[in-house]
């Protein structure tokens, strides 16, 4: 049966840092346009739930059969991130929930496992990325979510093909409680990724069926931005769609799902459109718009979002990322984690239940 995406959405977070007020403070860094900055209460849950509301809001459906989570900063290891976004979303106890956490790869899987999952699936991804004051990563990363609602049938757009190619090399790394990726030279791994991004993105079109020249729009994804940006001139030319870097930067894990949904946004039925993913390897997904997306509309669409938004000064944004200690506000300690506690207010702490009354 065909297996297709029924909807998505996209969660930006409210704030923004003007990377020109960078360099003043830290010495070096910066440059143009803004990023996202997550909250100093977001995490990548919290953000994933935001996104995920709002791709079910879209499809009128809130009752999905599994739940797929992808980041590369999960708030807790050792425990299931995925299970707080299935009570917060209140979906039923037999639906799935499963993280898939670790690279910005982890997404492309979510999103196959959803696709190749019986029933509807929800694939969803966020991500907070930091590096140290006045870095390049910096600079150019940004917080933010999306999620996508596959199913039975076409939906808005069905799937044409996939085309993959995996090679093991040094590009970034990040060792357990590490603060910041570690990179080599950029020059090395653009050399691996622009043969990589050339054999799936071959391959998918091959396995779809369709040409280059009959292929709308190319969004190109992946953390290495020399890459990305060398493969979306190559394969796609004017046909590249917005990475979204200049208002959002590179959102890691989430910004795949970021970049088709934005895609699924401005597209009309008819079209061809095509993902690439470069990390750890090269992963291309190949969709085709049904007559259904002329009337799908998202709950509240990317243009909107980074149309809005409020700054925060850098300072600040040291604060929340913990470069820069200040001293706490004056307030008790926190309770400490009671499992019993949680247990007995689940629908209130996750689902936002308020009361329930007895009836009658």
């Amino acid at each position: 049966m065909t297996r297709g995406i029924l909807s998505a959405g996209a969660y930006l977070p409210h704030r923004r840092l003007d990377r020109t007020t960078i360099a003043a403070v830290a010495g070096q860094g910066g440059g143009k346009g803004s990023r996202t900055v997550a909250s100093y209460d977001e995490d990548s849950t919290t953000m994933a739930v935001a996104a995920a509301r709002l791709a079910l809001q879209a499809t009128g459906s809130s009752r999905p059969d599994s739940l797929w989570f992808a980041t590369t900063a999960p708030a807790y290891l050792d425990k299931t991130n995925a299970t707080a976004i299935h009570a917060a979303l209140r979906l039923h106890r037999r639906a799935a929930a499963f993280d898939v956490v670790g690279s910005v790869r982890s997404t492309v899987a979510a999103l196959q496992a959803a696709l190749g999952t019986a029933g509807t699936a929800l694939a969803v991804a966020a991500d907070l990325r930091s590096g140290l004051p006045g870095s390049g990563e910096e600079a150019s990363g940004g917080d933010g979510a999306a999620a996508v609602v596959v199913g039975d049938g076409p939906g808005i757009a069905e799937v044409l093909g996939w085309g993959s190619a995996t090679e093991e090399f040094l590009d970034r790394w990040r060792t357990p409680g590490e603060p910041r990726s570690k990179l080599w030279e950029e020059r090395f791994g653009e050399g691996r990724y622009s043969v990589l991004a050339v054999e799936a993105y071959t391959d998918a079109l091959k396995a779809a069926g369709v040409t280059a020249d009959e292929v709308t729009r190319v969004a190109v994804a992946g953390p290495h931005n020399r890459a990305v940006a060398g493969s979306a001139a190559k394969l796609a030319g004017d046909k590249a769609a917005d990475g979204l870097t200049a208002g959002v930067g590179n959102t890691g894990a989430a910004h795949p799902l970021l970049l088709l949904t934005s895609l699924l946004e401005g597209a009309e039925p008819g079209q061809v459109l095509v993902l690439l993913v470069l990390a750890d390897g090269a992963d291309a997904l190949v969709l085709r718009t049904t007559e259904a997306i002329a009337a799908w509309q998202s709950a509240d669409p990317i243009a909107g979002q980074l149309a809005g938004g409020a700054p925060i000064p850098y300072g600040k944004y040291l604060t929340w990322r913990g470069f820069l200690p200040v001293e706490p506000p004056r307030r008790p300690e926190p309770a400490r984690p009671s499992a019993s506690a949680a247990g007995r207010s689940a629908d209130w702490k996750f689902g936002f239940v308020g009361s329930e009354g007895a009836g009658g």
